[in-house]
């Protein structure tokens, strides 16, 4: 993944999502021999792609540890898709006739008898079974034993200057079993084995902004500065707090009462508890009520160092107090995940839904598409498609490095955003004026110059791009019906004749200079200390937590009823007076902000820098009038919420 929140902060421009660290490159998957795989039910997709005969170092000793995972299809994996799909539809009969958890597990779950056969059979081939969830079998034991239960060979491939074992072929299992095992993961080793003895760190270094400020857009204007667009320009914001989103996006006096958001992150902050009724009395946000703030956590970490354990601290307090910052009224759950590799997030999804916590989850993280496999993919939707069916609806922040060429040299989208099963939420910069008042809002790209050694003009203005909302078109997920007639085929089709997924779906305040006041206790720079302080943040993993409880006071005006997989009504009110069109130029002509920063990141005896960042500069990804691969239908306008009114 892209990079841990540390050096993400040293940098200023938050990112919005964090490293998911399994995952192999993916995909080409080469067509299995026969004679590997007489008798039995190929796994597509479990063979990475980086496992070519070119990378090929010889054949992996038998003797050699695997701890792998084979995820269980279930009773009805067709039926489960076409429940998700007809109860999330507006135009279904069925819409809105969501099952219990038990109902579902029921209905679509994996049966005894399913678990028993798979168990039996991987005891069989000498694997030990480890642990049996609802949605997993998890064994470990050696190479020799692995290849035996799977039909294949694991050899050890160069990648990356280093060395890791994988499939040679992709994995197999008995005919008999072939429809009870959706994939199998952990076959390859890539990036390595985790550790069981993390303890969580303390919290980082403190990062703090330096003034001057505004308190609104364009309430403090940078008059000794040089122009920028023709014009002087403001300061950037402070930070917008709670009040200020609200009223830009329509909440009226709607707090989410009732309605439960579940946010997913790795770890868990020490202090949340503490920063969280610290923040909400300081600026005006309700009170938290007892027990309306709890979390669900594992009982052990691993990869802390792996991870950046203590980045993502501050990761769950943004997405903790923006929740309550919009929605105060809701009931908040984070679930922690043991990690940030994939299997640990996934059994974060998978607690949610087994236990049904929440109808509404945030999730700020994820990685770029092309270090998705197939195998990993099924088990991820596999859990969004059992959440549809509950009333469960998931929101992903699309990225912060837009098109991902200035990231990875190739344009690409980021996952789990890109599943046809959840919400990919993108970014803008907002501008919020005097009393409250919703100004307008442009895509989230920035591009940064700095002062120069003079003081009369900004160097090489507009500068390099930094950061900016994730988007564009897929390259292995297929367009949904729902995205049909509204996205334009220029988009659609740039990467298939046939049509893919393109992201996002909707958007929400993201440019860390029009961003986001959080409150949070850190290390002070004695590396000793630690004490609350504040920080302006942004990154579409502050819009993925704020579109979230937007959702929740629609969900209230709902009456309560659950959303669900709401990009069908997403979609459905396209057009409409729901959504701020949102496009790179709303005022016509070029706008900017004026920034001063600590270039130590927490206070002025290493300099200052000051520099100017251009706001609606997305890579090569472009917010225009419609729908576009920046905002996706836009940005809820005052109508939003009320329009899910029984």
């Amino acid at each position: 993944m892209r990079s841990n929140r540390a050096t993400l902060r040293a940098g200023v421009s938050l990112a919005a999502t964090l490293p998911l660290l399994t995952g192999a490159l993916a995909l080409g998957i080469p067509a299995a021999h026969a004679a590997d795989h007489a008798d039995r039910g190929t796994l597509a997709g479990t063979k990475p792609a980086w496992a070519t005969a070119k990378a090929d170092r010889g054949a992996t000793a038998d003797s050699a540890p695997v701890s792998v995972r084979v995820y269980l299809a279930g009773r009805d994996a067709t039926g489960l898709a076409a429940y998700a799909k007809a109860v999330s539809d507006p135009a279904s009969a069925s819409y809105g006739k969501y099952l219990t958890a038990r109902q579902t597990q029921a209905r679509f779950g994996a049966t005894k008898a399913q678990v028993a056969a798979v168990k039996d059979w991987l005891t069989s081939a000498g694997l030990k079974v480890t642990d049996v969830a609802q949605h997993y079998v998890a064994v470990t034991g050696d190479v020799a034993a692995a290849e035996k239960a799977f039909g294949t060979q694991l050899h050890n491939y160069a990648k990356d200057a280093r060395t890791y074992r994988a499939p040679t072929t992709p994995a197999s299992v008995p005919e008999g079993l072939k429809h009870a095992v959706l994939t199998v993961t952990g076959l390859d080793n890539a990036p390595h084995k985790a550790t069981h003895q993390d303890q969580l760190p303390p919290p980082e270094t403190v990062f703090r902004n330096s003034g001057p400020f505004s308190s609104y857009y364009g309430s403090n204007v940078a008059s000794t500065l040089p122009d920028a667009y023709g014009t002087k320009i403001p300061y950037a914001v402070k930070g917008y707090t709670g009040k200020q989103l609200r009223a830009a996006y329509g909440a009226g006096t709607r707090t989410g009462k009732g309605v439960r958001v579940a946010i997913t992150d790795a770890y868990a902050s020490p202090t949340i508890a503490f920063d969280a009724a610290t923040y909400a009395k300081k600026h005006g946000d309700a009170a938290w009520t007892t027990g309306q703030l709890r979390q669900v956590l594992p009982k052990q970490y691993v990869h802390t160092k792996d991870c950046g354990a203590a980045g993502w601290y501050g990761e769950e307090t943004l997405d903790v107090e923006a929740v309550h910052a919009v929605a105060p009224g809701a009931q908040v759950t984070y679930v922690g995940a043991a990690s940030c590799y994939d299997e640990d997030l996934l059994d974060s999804l998978s607690k949610i839904v087994d236990n049904h916590l929440a109808d509404i989850v945030s999730n700020s993280w994820g990685d770029i598409e092309a270090h998705q496999t197939p195998d990993l993919a099924a088990a991820y939707d596999q859990v969004f498609q059992f959440g549809a069916v509950e009333g469960i609806g998931f929101y992903f922040s699309s990225g912060d490095d837009g098109d991902e060429v200035a990231n990875t040299g190739t344009k690409q989208v980021d996952t789990p955003a890109d599943s046809a099963w959840v919400t990919a939420v993108g970014g803008t910069s907002l501008a919020v004026g005097k009393g409250d008042s919703y100004l307008w809002e442009t895509g989230w790209g920035t591009q940064k110059a700095v002062l120069s050694a003079d003081g009369k003009s900004w160097t090489d203005f507009p500068g390099a791009f930094t950061s900016g909302a994730g988007g564009g078109t897929s390259r292995t997920v297929a367009e949904p019906y729902w995205q049909k007639g509204v996205v334009p085929d220029a988009l659609a089709k740039a990467n298939s004749a046939d049509g893919n997924r393109v992201v996002p779906d909707i958007a929400a305040i993201a440019d860390p200079n029009t961003g986001f006041l959080v409150g949070q206790t850190q290390t002070l720079p004695d590396a000793k200390t630690q004490a609350y302080d504040e920080y302006r943040i942004g990154g579409t993993s502050l819009a993925a937590p704020v579109i979230a409880a937007v959702q929740a006071l629609a969900q209230e005006a709902r009456g309560g009823k659950p959303l669900g997989f709401a990009n069908p009504a997403i979609y459905a009110r396209y057009g409409s007076k729901a959504y701020h069109d949102v496009t790179d130029n709303p005022t016509g002509s070029g706008l900017a902000v004026a920034r001063v920063d600590f270039v130590n990141g927490y206070d002025a005896t290493g300099g200052l820098t000051t520099s100017v960042r251009s706001l609606g500069k997305d890579s090569s990804l472009k917010a225009v009038k419609g729908y576009d691969d920046v905002t996706g239908v836009g940005t809820p306008a005052n109508g939003y919420v009320e329009s899910y009114r029984r």
